[in-house]
């Protein structure tokens, strides 16, 4: 029997007063665990369309379901999709509105009628999730932007909720606090959540979603994987975008005579390889060998201790992956090397022969192992990678 979408839209149709369609012919079918990116300029439809999905917006025609029944406009109803579809607004000075942290973030499972033990357990894990541990007493005002957004995505993670939408997540932020959140996401999609984003930033959207759905002018003009919906220029021109710059490299690549391989380039590392396979073999293998990638794990590893592995083992590259470990990095006084693309950047460090740590979360470390040995596999190498073993009573040293 073929199961229902987590959530399916129905020709929807929205127009605000005295405006034109902000949504115009809107069908879209989502999958549980999917993370997917509402990409498109300014005005496209992406937040409206976000909004319709937990009912802060009723289409003005169409149908909007969740596990395939319709979604109802009543106040109950309204309250239990809420709970299951959590919005976090661009803006999170929007959503934030309570004295504290901790008052914030327990607000939604007081409502919930909780416990004070289950809101109490739930406040804390919800702050642990972010990595904000420890600012329970905080202000929000007194927070960085980043921080607040985490804030903000704690107060939803504490209803438990199914789904995650984010309108244009990265807003308002540098760099490095863009990069905190997508790694934040991608490790609550991990834990099995299922993501979905707006924004305008295609690099962002190439290299985070499973699936773009390209918006312009309250249509979706595609939806697919990042490879197929990029690739089409003029569907890019037509939103008003540009192409994601690793798949415009491998397209200007092709034109000049290089042969590309069937699956278009998401990384650094796909690139390289398109440029070792034209040139007949590795150009990037050390002559003493592959580098071993070793990886350890935050949440087992005190400050004490990881100082100790450091001093008594020499790692060429030290990467933190995950917002949690960028964070754990920082109370231990530890800069890391690479905080972005941490897996694929250590395999072209272990292919040039060095040695690299990757410190992250329990629950990232399989996907690191995963990450490694599928590539293994696919290009015939065989690039070492252990668990890093940590003892507190007796020597820490990096083993299989």
């Amino acid at each position: 029997m073929q199961m229902h979408p987590l959530i399916e839209l129905k020709d929807l149709e929205y127009a605000y007063p005295y405006s034109s369609p902000a949504l115009s012919g809107i069908s879209l079918r989502i999958q549980r665990g999917e993370k997917i990116a509402l990409v498109g300029s300014n005005g496209a439809g992406k937040s409206t369309l976000l909004l319709t999905l937990n009912g802060m917006i009723r289409p003005d025609r169409g149908i909007v379901t969740f596990h395939g029944n319709p979604v109802s406009y009543d106040r109950a109803s309204l309250r239990k999709i809420r709970q299951k579809i959590g919005f976090v607004f661009q803006d999170p000075d929007v959503q934030i509105i309570a004295p504290t942290v901790w008052q914030d973030v327990a607000f939604g499972p007081v409502n919930l009628d909780y416990t004070d033990e289950l809101v109490r357990q739930t406040v804390h894990n919800a702050l642990h999730n972010v990595g904000l541990e420890g600012f329970d007493k905080r202000p929000p005002y007194h927070l960085s932007g980043g921080e607040k957004k985490r804030v903000a995505i704690a107060g939803v993670l504490a209803m438990d909720p199914d789904i995650l939408v984010l309108d244009e997540p990265t807003s308002m932020l540098d760099p490095a606090g863009s990069e905190d959140i997508m790694d934040l996401l991608d490790e609550l999609n991990h834990q099995g959540k299922t993501i979905i984003i707006s924004t305008h930033d295609v690099e962002l959207a190439y290299l985070w979603a499973d699936r773009i759905v390209l918006m312009e002018k309250g249509r979706i003009i595609a939806s697919g994987t990042p490879e197929e919906a990029f690739s089409d220029k003029e569907l890019v021109r037509r939103a008003r975008l540009k192409t994601p710059i690793l798949l415009e490299l491998s397209q200007e690549l092709g034109s000049r005579g290089m042969k590309i391989a069937e699956t278009l380039p998401r990384t650094v590392l796909d690139i390289i390889r398109i440029i070792e396979q034209n040139h007949h073999g590795s150009i990037c293998l050390s002559s003493n060998g592959y580098g071993t990638i070793h990886v350890g794990d935050v949440d087992q590893i005190s400050g004490p201790a990881i100082q100790t592995i450091l001093a008594r083992a020499s790692y060429d590259t030290i990467g933190v992956m995950g917002s949690r470990a960028k964070i754990c990095a920082r109370q231990w006084g530890l800069t890391p090397d690479i905080s972005y693309a941490v897996i694929d950047k250590c395999i072209l460090q272990a292919m040039n022969g060095r040695t690299s740590l990757i410190l992250t979360t329990g629950g990232m470390i399989s996907r690191v192992f995963e990450r490694v040995t599928v590539f293994n596999q696919t290009n015939n190498r065989s690039i070492p990678i252990q668990s890093l073993i940590k003892s507190e009573n007796s020597d820490d040293l990096p083993g299989v």
